[in-house]
């Protein structure tokens, strides 16, 4: 797989503290502590190689050290949405932003090819999982600690419409993100049709799919967990090999995402070690 592209006043803290409630709200992500302002400080973030999630810009602001940090961003493929000032105004916690905004992960992200690398090493067929739009925080936590207790060589989460590394995410995984490896791609359809070219095959899940007992889940595996308001998306479905569902016999008709995903690795894992 090497050479692919997987794909100050009172009121004024209020609206501040407002602005960042309607950021969580807008992506699921928990940015506390991860914030950096100013142009030199978000460039010198970019070239020591920080991980930067998302970055806010003036839009129209056409200066020199803007369209430098413009270039960093595209070239490392950070999220970038442009702003009015009054926007980047709420956001700032120093109110000295320039004109710019950026989030850093906690952690820094892996590459698909050193969780396909690391299942080698052990002799293991490799077994991943793969979320589509995961966007709370706590569920993405909770999903990385059950993967590397499955004993899966990674997790990838697409780079929009998810939830990135926070420090929130990190609390959650209870110390698994030091571990378990996680990788961030434009296009996760893009990225099963890659890795099915190096021997895996997909399972999602689903509530009208086929019983998880009744599937052969061993060998080289993904995993593909979806939201808990919309499950996984149709163009993802489609590039899956098989669709499991998890047999229920209660009043309501879905599990948490987290718990479903624990659910089927372990249905997976079983298989593996028989």
């Amino acid at each position: 797989m090497s050479g692919r592209n997987f794909h100050k006043g009172d009121s004024h803290a209020g609206k501040r503290q407002n602005a960042h409630d309607m950021e969580k709200q807008e992506t699921g992500n928990e940015t506390e502590g991860f914030t950096i302002e100013g142009r030199n400080a978000v460039i010198e973030a970019f070239r020591s190689g920080r991980t930067i999630d998302k970055l806010y810009v003036l839009d129209g602001c056409k200066d020199g050290p803007v369209l430098t940090i413009k270039r960093e961003a595209v070239k490392r493929g950070s999220l970038i949405k442009y702003v009015t000032k009054e926007r980047l105004d709420q956001l700032s916690e120093t109110g000295k932003h320039q004109g710019v905004i950026a989030y850093a992960a906690a952690y820094a992200y892996a590459e698909v090819e050193d969780m396909l690398s690391a299942a080698k090493e052990k002799g293991e067929a490799p077994f991943l999982f793969l979320l589509d739009g995961i966007e709370d925080p706590h569920n993405l936590g909770a999903i990385i600690r059950t993967a590397n207790l499955a004993g899966a060589h990674g997790v990838i989460i697409p780079k929009n419409r998810a939830a990135g590394l926070t420090a929130t995410v990190a609390k959650a995984s209870a110390g698994a993100l030091n571990y378990t490896p996680v990788a961030r791609v434009t296009n996760l359809g893009q990225t099963i049709e890659e890795l099915k070219k190096e021997g895996l095959w997909f399972v999602c899940a689903d509530m009208d799919g086929t019983r998880m007992y009744d599937l052969d889940l061993k060998g080289s595996i993904g995993l593909v967990i979806g939201s808990e308001g919309n499950g996984v998306g149709r163009l993802v479905k489609e590039k899956c090999d098989f669709t499991a569902s998890i047999p229920m016999k209660g009043d309501i008709d879905s599990l948490n995402a987290s718990v479903a995903a624990g659910v089927l690795a372990y249905e997976i894992v079983r298989q593996r070690l028989g």
